[in-house]
């Protein structure tokens, strides 16, 4: 289940957002600061362009996805991208239950309730466990594009879906 974020969720995001396992597979890397959070809490919260929810597994906020760059007019586009209370999930033995899941509920939000005709995203290319979930999902790849983020190379591959793609449960 996704529920909107509240500022009752923002140190819980920032816990999450700092575990090892997701800095490692973000292009931002660096343990984000408070000060560095609360900025972009502030941006994001009055932001049209952006939503950001909490999935909830088993009753338990585990997770954040964000969807950002809404085109609601014309073309309906918009971009995604989440993470998950890793060592939470891991503990209690639901990390991949709790992955499909998150996945499953960001794809019907952004194509039931956002009503997008495209939504994009994108993967680090060492990533492979999350690239073969998105081709799972019916995403496709595209051309990947060397970057420098937090002083080190990394290669950023798009991802997006059509509506018309989407796997229908």
């Amino acid at each position: 289940m996704l529920r909107e974020a509240t500022t009752d969720d923002v140190n819980l995001m920032l816990s999450w957002r700092n575990q090892e396992t997701n800095r490692q597979v973000s292009k931002t890397s660096h343990e984000i600061t408070a000060a560095e959070h609360a900025a972009w809490w502030s941006r994001v919260r009055t932001d049209p362009t952006r939503q950001v929810l909490v999935y909830v597994h088993d009753g338990l906020p585990s997770g954040v996805v964000t969807f950002f760059d809404l085109g609601l007019a014309g073309p309906r586009t918009g971009s995604w991208g989440f993470y998950l209370d890793a060592d939470g999930l891991a503990d209690r033995g639901a990390t991949l239950p709790a992955w499909l899941a998150v996945m499953r509920a960001a794809v019907d939000h952004a194509f039931d309730t956002l009503e997008l005709d495209r939504l994009d995203g994108e993967v680090l290319a060492h990533n492979t466990v999350v690239r073969q979930m998105n081709r799972r999902f019916r995403f496709v790849e595209g051309t990947p594009r060397q970057q420098v983020h937090d002083g080190r190379e990394i290669t950023v591959i798009p991802i997006s879906l059509a509506r018309e793609n989407r796997r229908r449960r």
